[in-house]
């Protein structure tokens, strides 16, 4: 029983805050837009259906992202987010680039509901790179049109954009270090977060730092989808899954993209 009471208590948690950021205007809300890595699979990902039962052990870094911005830990990141409270609101999802996020209006709801002085973190590349799957498949200057267009529309709302090259998958390894898999989606993030003057967290070398200090066999175990059959109910047949996280391994992502807020927090001038 034990293994369901987190992810139980981040769902209780993450509607009393909605609920309370919407009552209370000294809020920030840190809008999450990205993929399945950065997604929220427990708070109404497939509505009608019990997350515990269908889902779990699977977990987005965003759906746990929460329990790094309570009152104790906003002091650490006070120049990206300055009112007395913050609120995260993850609008990623599961197959998504860059490109479909935009055509199918998941942007533009975004867009709308911005306010400022709230954030928008970014994670996309895992499927604009998807050359075999066109449906979601974005060349490099596409992807980098996009993030532009994001990182431009986020400012015209006063709020503060952040962009993340993607999060490391758990291949390849050589030499016990994992290596990057995201090609050049890797640097053309790095490049427009340049370009822009963005505030920029290298999320993907930070993973594959961590992962590496960990081990291949450790991390595939421990924090990527790879479990044997009957261990949990949503995957009687087991699963082997070197992209998605299980619930500790998004938890340390969450933890890197916070730790990444706190080192840009130290860089800005009052």
């Amino acid at each position: 029983m034990r293994k369901f009471i987190i992810p139980a208590i981040a769902v209780i948690a993450s509607c009393i805050i909605m609920a309370f950021s919407m009552q209370k205007p000294n809020v920030t809300t840190v809008y999450l837009i990205g993929d399945s890595t950065m997604a929220d699979y427990a708070n109404n990902y497939e509505p009608g259906k019990d997350y515990m039962k269908t889902r779990y052990p699977v977990t987005g870094w965003g759906q746990v992202f929460q329990q790094f911005l309570v009152k104790d830990s906003l002091q650490q990141v006070n120049k990206l987010i300055k009112k007395a409270n913050a609120v995260v609101d993850d609008r990623a999802r599961g197959g998504r680039s860059t490109r479909t996020f935009f055509q199918e209006g998941r942007w533009r709801s975004v867009f709308e509901e911005l306010k400022k002085d709230d954030l928008v973190i970014m994670q996309f590349g895992h499927n604009d790179a998807a050359e075999d799957r066109t449906e979601r498949y974005i060349p490099i200057e596409g992807y980098k049109e996009f993030l532009r267009l994001f990182v431009d529309q986020t400012r015209a709302k006063g709020a503060l954009p952040i962009i993340l090259t993607p999060v490391a998958r758990n291949f390849p390894w050589k030499d016990g270090k994992l290596q990057n898999v995201h090609g050049l989606y890797d640097q053309a993030a790095k490049d427009v977060a340049k370009e822009l003057n963005v505030l920029f967290i290298d999320l993907n070398k930070k993973s594959m730092d961590f992962f590496t200090k960990k081990g291949e066999t450790f991390s595939a175990e421990n924090y990527f989808m790879n479990f044997p059959a009957g261990k949990y109910e949503a995957y009687p047949e087991g699963q082997k899954d070197n992209t998605h996280f299980q619930t500790k391994g998004a938890v340390e992502v969450a933890r890197l993209v916070f730790e990444g807020m706190k080192e840009l927090n130290a860089t800005i001038k009052n």
